[in-house]
């Protein structure tokens, strides 16, 4: 989709505030023309011009501004497409204020948040999701949701929809060619090789989809809760953890009656713990609030800390985790006896025996006070999360809007097979072929509405 803006924008596209430098963006058909009018260069005898940086004043009449940086950019070889120029000034917020006002003046309108990236998008210099990527990649606080959004944004899920979309395209032709020619009953499309088609596409989708909870977990960093009776150490480990006192840890049971989050990165992977209320039978209102709380994060986690102390017996352990497994399924726990440093050998082998029955993915003996252990909870959680597998090349989604979309052309994809297997007319297998290319259009914006358009970049930056 191209489109041509008549107007010019501008934002500073730089953090809020005041730093050593900032730079503001410039966007239209206006841009050189300004550029030129309240510019002018150290040296006299300088000219500005396209995809050079430029040391001068920016004036507004008689008034010098700033001692700035321009750099100046002409469509198409810009990032929106158009004709652009940058100001790099220094960082006050007053004289950012004045720069802006001064364009404001020479008719050049202030964005609106994604605008420039819009921009790049309607001119085609990228598609929908790598106009997304460029978001995620902002956003992105870990080197696993870094990879997702450059991996994205060098056109890794365009790619592979395209190939869906163009295998598809070629019998979707043929199709529509049989409606044309409908009254003399002839069939262009092989409907043997399209349901071999049809059966490979299917397989794709749902290998995509299946990658959705991976390429979310990595972009918004993986749940793991911190649970278990009162006073079994769980705020102590979480400080542990993050190596800071993050949460309050008292001798007095129930302290934690809030969830408490905090994160740190294993393999480059955010991983985000959160301290809950203990797990026990109380008639405190205010403690049951919290204890709800927990099963309700419990359920929500991809890895379960599940702690203990040398004192329980096995049965009151069991009677704790059974509640919690009520909540949390099959989600993978490691059981945390804490408190365990002054057991010897022979008494911790002799407790993992009579823990045998209590259920969980793995057995291990810490102490959070004095940081034991710890160690080997971590190559625990590696492991049970596949956390070095997880960076793995292959295209990973990580969108929920994508997720729709790949969801929505699995179901016609199916309805498509069914049409043949059941002989529907050849209109209304058509009709199904067309919905799959549909779906598959609208992630990459072949097909968009304004909506659509605005709701993905009102959540950018104003510079950006």
């Amino acid at each position: 989709m191209k489109k041509k803006h008549d107007d010019t924008i501008c934002a500073i596209a730089t953090a809020p505030g005041s730093g050593a430098i900032a730079v503001i963006r410039v966007s239209g058909p206006l841009s050189h023309k300004v550029a030129e009018k309240i510019f002018r260069p150290v040296n006299k005898k300088e000219r500005i011009a396209p995809f050079k940086v430029s040391y001068g004043e920016i004036t507004d009449g008689k008034k010098v501004l700033d001692d700035v940086l321009l750099t100046i950019f002409s469509a198409p070889k810009s990032y929106t497409g158009e004709d652009c120029f940058e100001i790099s000034c220094h960082g006050s917020v007053f004289v950012q204020k004045e720069i802006l006002q001064l364009l404001l003046k020479n008719k050049i309108r202030l964005a609106e948040p994604g605008e420039f990236t819009m921009r790049a998008f309607l001119n085609g210099k990228m598609d929908l999701t790598q106009a997304e990527a460029v978001a995620d990649l902002i956003s992105a606080d870990s080197e696993a949701s870094h990879n997702i959004a450059v991996k994205q944004m060098r056109g890794g899920v365009k790619n592979e929809i395209e190939s869906l979309r163009e295998k598809l395209l070629v019998f979707a032709s043929l199709i529509e060619l049989e409606l044309d020619f409908s009254e003399e009953d002839v069939e262009f499309a092989d409907r043997k090789d399209l349901m071999m088609l049809l059966d490979k596409i299917e397989e794709r989708l749902k290998a995509l989809i299946d990658s959705f909870e991976r390429g979310n977990a990595l972009k918004t960093g993986i749940s793991v809760v911190i649970a278990g009776p009162v006073n079994s150490g769980k705020s102590t480990l979480l400080n542990a953890i993050i190596n800071e006192d993050r949460a309050i840890v008292s001798a007095i049971p129930g302290t934690t009656r809030d969830i408490i989050e905090d994160s740190i990165m294993m393999n480059g992977i955010k991983i985000r713990f959160s301290d809950t209320a203990g797990l026990r039978k109380t008639g405190n209102t205010i403690e049951n609030l919290g204890i709800a709380r927990t099963y309700r994060q419990a359920q929500k986690a991809s890895l379960i800390l599940f702690l203990s102390t040398p004192d329980e017996k096995p049965i009151q352990i069991r009677a704790t985790l059974g509640r919690l497994l009520k909540y949390t399924g099959d989600i993978p726990i490691i059981h945390l006896v804490n408190k365990s440093e002054g057991l010897n050998n022979k008494q911790i082998s002799a407790l993992k025996k009579e823990l045998a029955v209590v259920r969980s993915d793995a057995v291990i003996f810490i102490s959070a006070k004095f940081k034991k252990g710890l160690e080997k909870v971590y190559e625990t959680m590696t492991e049970l999360l596949k956390l070095e597998s997880m960076n793995s090349g292959d295209v990973t989604i990580s969108n929920t809007r994508h997720l729709d979309a790949l969801t929505q052309s699995l179901k016609s994809c199916q309805r498509t097979r069914k049409a043949f297997r059941n002989k529907l007319t050849t209109d209304l297998i058509a009709q199904e072929i067309r919905q799959i290319n549909h779906h598959l259009g609208t992630i990459t914006g072949l097909i968009s509405d304004r909506d659509i358009l605005t709701r993905i970049f009102e959540r950018f930056c104003v510079g950006k």
